[in-house]
């Protein structure tokens, strides 16, 4: 029999800007929905460069691989929507930084325009819980 699907969205992330959950669960399979780099405390973006806004996002899927009982060495893929591919070097370097030695499949895609206003980026991924 398949696990019910469970919607969370942990307090002390950025709040949805939609009609949606942060996490969505089932079994031991984790999905994040996109997030953009907003402090959750001022609900404001955490900078105006790619740098800051990756920091934060990677930030923000620690709290939330937490809140499931999941972590970074757990990240089975993680997809990235660049709003400018100038920016791909820098945003690759605060990644690498941010993520530690771990290194799970990822996808990188340029973008027209993302729903968060100023957001030069949004990022989603799937992981699986810990043993």
């Amino acid at each position: 029999m398949a696990s019910k699907v469970k919607t969370i969205t942990p307090s002390d992330v950025m709040s949805p800007i939609g009609p949606y959950s942060h996490i969505a669960k089932s079994g031991n399979f984790i999905s994040i929905s996109a997030t953009a780099g907003v402090d959750p405390t001022t609900q404001k973006l955490a900078g105006l460069d790619i740098k800051s806004q990756t920091r934060q996002i990677i930030h923000s899927f620690e709290k939330m691989l937490n809140s499931v009982n999941s972590d970074f060495a757990h990240i089975l893929h993680v997809n990235i929507f660049l709003k400018d591919m100038k920016d791909y070097a820098a945003m690759n370097d605060a990644y690498g930084a941010a993520m530690g030695a771990y290194r799970p499949a990822r996808t990188v895609v340029g973008v027209a325009s993302l729903p968060k206003t100023g957001a030069l980026v949004t990022m989603n991924l799937t992981a699986v819980e810990k043993d």
